[in-house]
């Protein structure tokens, strides 16, 4: 068996970070629209986390943010003339529209792709498939930048597979890791691939939520797994509870959080939860190791209470066998219930021995947290050693990448301000230094 380790990429939050409440479904990102943002102290924010992991002993990196606005495609939608001219013609005629295509949301990498380990596909190496993220304007133009970075970060052809996008139609909707968890005993050998949907896009006789969108479907993991080279006994898909989306819970991340062998979850997450445990023990079969199953009691914290404290947007750690921590938010301290919760978990004899709880404020208002930040990646150590190593995380390119943030961001940003033409070209500056100083070649439109 190969050894591997947990790898943790991270977004990094772009110049443009604004409060635009442009995501349906998404409770914090509607009730902070319109607030002044700070994107200077967001992409700080992200790169501190990143950096604690990293001293911890994890394998961290990061992923480069988009080139926002994106004038073209402001362009493909009949807006002409300089990019100053096109920015106020946007303002003026779709400010809306111009929010969507500013908005800095590509920080949650949690969305970025599915990625499936070589130790779970036939090729053995491992898999990306960009997320098409078609159920929200703003996010479905992410995917080919995100596919180009995952290139440059990831490109070495004899350890990693790269495939577009599925077609972006709402049948295929995909919204990437945000809905997909791996368990596994070892990061080295094959696990249990776990695919949530939200509806099943052909079969119209199924549940599905009535208020707000079930944004991936069956059929969008289906073909995820297939391309990705899987062994059907080794993928199991469960339905999110079409209630819970209802109420807010816009991807399984925010409901459920999975690593190696722990699934830690709402008893109100999934539509059939007994169903979902009988499916991954069946999957899991005869290993060593226990799968473990810590189910969180209503009574004991709310749908909603999760939502708002972002309790299973967490990060799952491992530290060893049997020993986890958990990554949470500053806004899981400051919920009554959900403190108390935690301190009874951990004073309990479940494998998540310990908490640490981090201020990312700037993304949280923006409706995303500790495990929204990240894609999750098992390498083994000659992938490992195949990455770009000028993405990974060190105390070097921590304090480099603190001082292009100095340089280049703004202390405060309004949804007004993005008409402004000095934003594009300070964007567009900070993202040229970007690409040399993590070397990534021209992954943006405006370079080539």
């Amino acid at each position: 068996m190969s050894t591997a380790t947990e790898a943790n990429f991270d977004g990094l939050v772009g110049p443009t970070h604004n409060y635009s409440g442009l995501s349906f479904g998404n409770v914090a990102s509607l009730s902070n629209s319109a607030q002044a943002s700070n994107p200077k102290a967001a992409a700080k924010q992200g790169l501190t986390k990143m950096k604690a992991l990293a001293d911890m002993g994890f394998v961290q990196g990061v992923l480069a943010p988009h080139e926002r606005p994106h004038i073209p495609t402001l362009r493909r939608l009949g807006f002409s003339g300089g990019d100053a001219q096109i920015l106020q013609q946007a303002a003026k005629q779709a400010p809306k529209l111009l929010a969507a295509v500013s908005s800095a949301s590509c920080m949650w990498t949690a969305n970025a792709a599915t990625v499936s380990p070589s130790g779970d596909t036939n090729d053995k190496r491992v898999h990306f498939t960009p997320a098409n993220l078609v159920n929200k304007f703003h996010r479905s133009i992410e995917h080919e930048t995100t596919g180009a970075i995952l290139r440059a970060t990831f490109n070495d052809e004899r350890y990693f597979a790269h495939h577009f996008a599925l077609p972006s139609v709402d049948q295929f909707g995909d919204e990437g890791a945000a809905n997909h968890t791996r368990f596994c005993d070892g990061h080295g050998e094959q696990g249990v691939e776990f695919f949530v949907y939200g509806m099943e896009a052909f079969n119209t006789n199924t549940p599905r939520p009535a208020v707000f969108p079930a944004r991936h479907t069956l059929e969008a993991s289906q073909a995820v797994a297939r391309r990705h080279g899987l062994s059907p006994d080794q993928v199991v898909y469960a339905q999110q509870n079409p209630a819970v989306i209802d109420a807010g819970v816009f991807h399984n991340d925010v409901i459920a959080v999975g690593h190696r062998n722990v699934h830690f979850y709402h008893q109100e997450a999934f539509l059939d939860t007994a169903k979902m445990r009988d499916d991954l023990l069946a999957a899991w079969g005869d290993r060593d190791s226990t799968l473990h199953f810590i189910e969180v009691p209503s009574a004991e914290v709310s749908v909603q209470d999760s939502i708002q404290s972002y309790l299973f947007n967490s990060q799952l750690l491992s530290r060893g066998d049997n020993d986890m921590l958990l990554i949470v938010p500053g806004e899981c301290e400051n919920n009554p219930a959900v403190w108390a919760y935690l301190n009874r978990l951990v004073a309990g004899s479940s494998p998540i021995n310990e908490v640490k709880v981090f201020d990312l404020k700037q993304s949280m208002s923006n409706g995303g947290g500790p495990a929204c930040l990240r894609l999750r990646i098992a390498l083994t150590e000659a992938e490992r050693q195949a990455i770009n190593p000028a993405t990974l995380i060190n105390d070097s390119l921590f304090e480099r990448l603190n001082y292009w943030v100095d340089t280049h961001y703004r202390d405060q940003l309004y949804e007004k301000d993005l008409a402004d033409p000095m934003l594009l070209i300070e964007s567009r500056n900070a993202l040229d230094e970007l690409t040399k100083i993590l070397r990534l070649g021209n992954v943006y439109e405006f370079q080539r």
